[in-house]
């Protein structure tokens, strides 16, 4: 039994970028095990991963919720794949390593609101699942500075990034001071080039369960098939 859930984007596991992500944050959610970093030059993979490594290598779609009372965990699996079955597949025109405030991440190239079409889709047609924000876990998202917009989004999804306020990024880093983000930034823009980013194809949502420890298990991934 996982104690929250959340609906990502994955890679498909097995494929280069798949893998590259897993070795690079140190966790691998597809198969549930920590992975060696990579060596890149004198980089401290592991301190630059950090935060993110809990979540695996993945583009948020609907964030970690723990279910709402009444509702099962087969029942979430049986939506997502109602939803998957009925939602076509997305192309982009690529993917590029970005600056996204401190932290680094790859982000859409060109035209992506057919994206943030079904990240909407599966934040309001699944929310019937999620429970509840606590009044800490309130709190804590109100530390960011949220704009009037987030906040109201916060109070009714339970996440102020959604709708409107949504950015699909895979994240590579936590935050990082001015000089480690540029020698981050310097030394994953190569290993980035060796895989085929653009054209980009998202085909799949992928539910994920977080364990005891906080690390997040990939349960299914689901095809996009409508």
């Amino acid at each position: 039994m996982f104690k929250r859930y959340a609906i990502y984007y994955t890679p498909e596991p097995g494929t280069p970028l798949a893998d590259f992500g897993a070795r690079w944050l140190g966790w691998d959610s597809a198969g549930g095990v920590a992975c060696a970093h990579p060596d890149i030059g004198d980089l401290d993979v592991a301190a630059v991963t950090e935060t993110p490594r809990k979540y695996g290598f993945h583009g948020t779609i609907k964030p970690p919720f723990r279910l709402s009372e009444g509702q099962t965990a087969d029942a979430l699996k049986a939506a997502l794949a109602v939803l998957c079955s009925d939602a076509t597949a997305v192309s982009l025109d690529g993917l590029a390593l970005a600056r996204l405030g401190r932290f680094l991440a790859l982000v859409p190239s060109g035209d992506a609101s057919s994206l943030g079409v079904l990240a909407a889709r599966a934040v309001q047609e699944l929310d019937v699942f999620r429970a509840p924000p606590t009044d800490t876990e309130l709190a804590k998202r109100r530390g960011a500075n949220l704009s009037a917009a987030q906040d109201a989004y916060l109070v009714r999804w339970g996440y102020p990034y959604v709708l409107d306020q949504f950015r699909f990024h895979l994240t590579l880093s936590g935050k990082l001071d001015k000089p480690t983000i540029t020698r981050v930034e310097t030394a994953l823009a190569p290993a980035l080039a060796e895989f085929e980013l653009s054209p980009y194809r998202i085909d799949g949502l992928t539910l994920l369960g977080e364990d005891e420890n906080g690390l997040f298990h990939q349960i299914r991934r689901y095809a996009l098939t409508g």
